[in-house]
């Protein structure tokens, strides 16, 4: 197969997914890694072949637009609308609506350099399955558009998914002229731009790659699973000298 992952530039994010690259293309399948340019190095670093997209981003520059209360408010627990993985009883239409709308406006300003580049590289590759962290919904925008498999790889517990499935129960529960979905409406507006409509699985894929134990893992209604041996990765490194040497104490 031809498998093309999706990643914005954030390397605790895509350390995460590089030993499922690693075991794809060792098993003998095509593996790219598309992110933005000022990217490329990292995943290079990691042995893998770097596919640059969209316009380059200062990769620091993120944090510093963040406010401080900001990134102090976010130490003390999930933000919305994830928290309703934490509290259920935070999951209200009004919560979970408030929350989508505030997240869809950040994945939107985040992915908007990657999408157009990434769906012409893979109208061009022809993927038969595309991978995508829960932030990188140029993914499945691309999936899409080529009409390759998409999967969802997580990086944590899928409070993704968890706030996803309470918001479209509650959806259905609300008047036909009151039922906003801001995630599906902008997804499904890059869908139409490239020929297709709006399906769930452009929001949580048509599985989802879990690769943390059962006691760490948030399990959503609706979603498929499929488990992964966690195997980690934290960058290049070097064996130093002196472990070379047979120690002349007992082992550790």
């Amino acid at each position: 197969m031809r498998v093309l992952f999706a990643v914005n530039p954030h390397k605790s994010v895509f350390q995460y997914l590089v030993p499922m690259a690693w075991a794809l293309r060792t098993a003998g399948h095509e593996v790219r890694v598309a992110s933005q340019s000022s990217f490329a190095e990292t995943i290079t670093r990691a042995g893998l072949t770097a596919v640059p997209v969209g316009r380059r981003r200062d990769l620091n520059r993120p944090l510093e637009m963040l406010d401080s209360q900001v990134i102090a408010d976010s130490r003390k627990g999930l933000p919305q609308p994830w928290d309703v993985a934490d509290d259920l009883s935070l999951a209200t239409w009004e919560h979970l609506l408030e929350g989508f709308t505030l997240a869809t406006d950040s994945w939107r300003e985040e992915n908007f350099p990657l999408v157009n580049d990434l769906v012409e590289f893979a109208r061009q590759w022809k993927p038969d399955l595309v991978v995508w962290d829960p932030w990188t919904y140029a993914g499945p925008i691309a999936a899409k558009a080529c009409g390759a498999a998409s999967a969802r790889i997580l990086f944590g517990a899928d409070v993704f998914g968890v706030a996803r499935a309470h918001v479209l129960r509650l959806k259905e529960q609300q008047p036909v002229g009151e039922r906003a979905d801001p995630l599906a409406q902008w997804l499904g507006g890059y869908a139409r731009k490239y020929g297709g409509e709006f399906t769930e699985d452009m929001a949580s894929g048509h599985f989802t790659v879990d690769q943390f134990p059962r006691s760490l893992q948030a399990v959503a209604p609706g979603v498929s699973y499929e488990r992964m041996q966690y195997v980690g990765y934290g960058g290049p490194a070097v064996v130093p000298g002196w472990l070379w040497k047979e120690p002349a104490a007992r082992w550790r």
